[in-house]
């Protein structure tokens, strides 16, 4: 299988450039998929997402939360959902949104299960633990390592923001994952679209190198903003993340499509 940066530049070239954020919560799910168990209810609405946004999707990114969330079922119908994605969109790769973090041995297991039984192209990492920690994962040649540096929600500026030797703790992530982790080309960072002047100064020293920018939509990101800050010296280079303003639309294939429209638009 290709790596999950060609699968992206891939669907890039051809316009798909939305990443659709699978986050099945079933108290929202519309009634019309309810099942007998929440289980059901995720796994039908996950095909039903599938189909109606294949035709723009970036790539996917299911929230493992919302399916461990469902107990015992939720492992199965998460695998469900990545099998369904290969079945009917395989060209479309998928991240795992984890946010793992551990010691090396840890992680191990965490790829095994991750990479291995899932088969999931990429997933989100804690930079916390630094680089012989996380070093499992980076060995990773052809899966996408995603590191969190600025994340989008309102409580980040706690430790993000913390000064040390004249720069804030995002700008020493930043530094650390695009001069030191890289060595395989397999890195990417989280940066949240609600800091675009945040993610203007990393873009400044990560000029290639992919985002996954969440935060667009019901967080109140402005994409315009995004765009500007974010697309990298190649015109590219932003997986542009929407979940709830997609999924749980009346017409989920209309908004990812307007979205999808937009970024190209805006990219220029």
């Amino acid at each position: 299988m290709a790596s999950f940066q060609t699968m992206l530049e891939h669907n890039w070239s051809i316009g798909s450039q939305v990443c659709v954020g699978l986050d099945p919560d079933p108290s929202l799910i519309p009634h019309k998929f309810r099942r007998r168990s929440n289980a059901s209810t995720v796994a039908r609405f996950m095909e039903y997402i599938v189909d109606e946004t294949k035709c723009v999707a970036g790539c996917y990114k299911p929230q493992s939360a919302y399916f461990e969330a469902l107990g015992a079922d939720g492992p199965r119908v998460l695998k469900d959902t990545v099998d369904y994605v290969r079945e009917t969109a395989p060209t479309t790769p998928l991240i795992l949104d984890a946010k793992r973090a551990d010691i090396g041995s840890t992680n191990k297991g965490y790829i095994d299960t991750i990479f291995g039984y899932y088969g999931f192209d990429a997933v989100t990492v804690h930079p916390y633990l630094g680089r012989e920690a996380l070093r499992p994962f980076l060995e990773c040649k052809d899966k996408g390592i995603i590191v969190l540096c600025r994340t989008s929600n309102p409580g980040a500026a706690e430790f993000q923001d913390l000064v040390h030797n004249g720069a804030p703790m995002y700008m020493h992530v930043a530094h650390k994952v695009v001069h030191d982790w890289n060595e395989h080309g397999n890195c990417m960072m989280v940066v949240g679209a609600t800091y675009p002047k945040e993610l203007a100064e990393i873009r400044a020293i990560a000029r290639d190198m992919t985002f996954l920018i969440p935060g667009i939509g019901a967080q109140g990101g402005d994409l315009a903003a995004t765009v500007k800050a974010g697309k990298n010296s190649k015109n590219n280079g932003m997986i542009i993340n929407s979940a709830r303003g997609i999924i749980y639309a009346d017409n989920p294939r209309g908004e990812a499509k307007k979205l999808n429209d937009a970024i190209i638009r805006l990219r220029g």
